[in-house]
């Protein structure tokens, strides 16, 4: 795999430059749609996250994304109900559209758009949790939302950038990472080309603080000097070195691929029913796309 200091550097500085790009009103949009009780929480496989999958691929068809996925835009793969894989066998979708600019190189831009459904899988902090519809407006509709976000940006600057983009909305990450797992495990680009991958999990919750922590620095000898240069007066920004972590950049990390996640933080709505998009910081998120 080739990286360097420079490209990591163009690359983070084509989005750095996007600051009157993004629209907190397309943020609304996605985040109040996704985690509507329409769409009873987007558990795994369910109905529910079907409709969140006809609606992300509807996004990606009208930005013009070519479909990436073994069927179209989807990749199916086969999950276990359950935190601890116990339950019973389904199916799901990874979402994947992809911008080709004839470069050698590729970067992924992902998120998982499932969440806790009925909070029936265990994972709920709620006391009592169960038929209960979690909508996951920050974890992780708000995720999903800079996905799309990104992909109309960088389909729609006029500018043929330097390297391809590939834009993934996993499935199964709250069951234990499946959509990512399956997808490295059967890559549908050459992953000996990917330059590195950001996940965004968790971005709509930015604190009165402006901290926003990012995690996988130690994943390539570039990073801290790159991260160095995105904190200004409406972002603070809080590194890690560690690639690891209970999101679907790990699942990059462990393929040799330089992975950062982007986090604003938990808080008191998390894996909760009150997690919904009354509470979305949308300014705060257009100012971490523009990170």
């Amino acid at each position: 795999m080739k990286y360097t200091y420079i490209t990591l550097v163009f690359a983070l500085s084509i989005i750095s430059c996007q600051a009157q790009k993004i629209e907190a009103d397309k943020i609304k949009e996605h985040i109040r749609t996704l985690a509507s009780d329409e769409y009873e929480g987007r558990n795994t496989g369910s109905e529910g996250e079907k409709k969140a999958n006809a609606y992300i691929e509807k996004q990606f068809k009208a930005i013009q994304l070519l479909p990436k996925g073994e069927k179209g835009y989807d990749q199916p793969f086969a999950f276990k109900s359950g935190v601890h894989g116990t339950g019973t066998e389904g199916t799901a979708e990874n979402i994947i559209g992809y911008i080709d600019n004839g470069a050698e190189n590729t970067i992924i831009i992902g998120a998982h758009y499932d969440h806790l459904g009925l909070g029936n899988d265990g994972s709920s902090l709620d006391a009592n949790p169960k038929g209960k519809i979690h909508n996951g407006a920050d974890d992780n509709a708000s995720g999903t939302a800079g996905v799309i976000e990104l992909a109309r940006y960088f389909q729609k600057n006029g500018k043929k950038e330097k390297n391809n983009f590939l834009f993934i909305c996993f499935s199964g990450e709250e069951l234990g990472l499946y959509g990512s797992k399956y997808f490295t495990e059967h890559p549908t680009i050459d992953l000996s080309k990917v330059t590195y991958m950001i996940n965004m999990d968790m971005i709509g919750r930015l604190p009165e603080s402006k901290n926003l922590s990012v995690s996988g620095v130690g994943t390539s000898p570039s990073w801290s000097t790159v991260l160095d240069k995105l904190s200004n007066d409406q972002l603070i920004v809080k590194t890690d070195s560690s690639g690891m972590g209970p999101s679907d950049h790990s699942s990059f990390y462990v393929k040799n691929i330089p992975a950062l996640h982007f986090f604003t933080g938990s808080h008191n709505d998390y894996h909760k029913p009150s997690d919904d998009w009354d509470k979305i910081n949308y300014k705060g998120e257009v100012e971490v796309l523009n990170a």
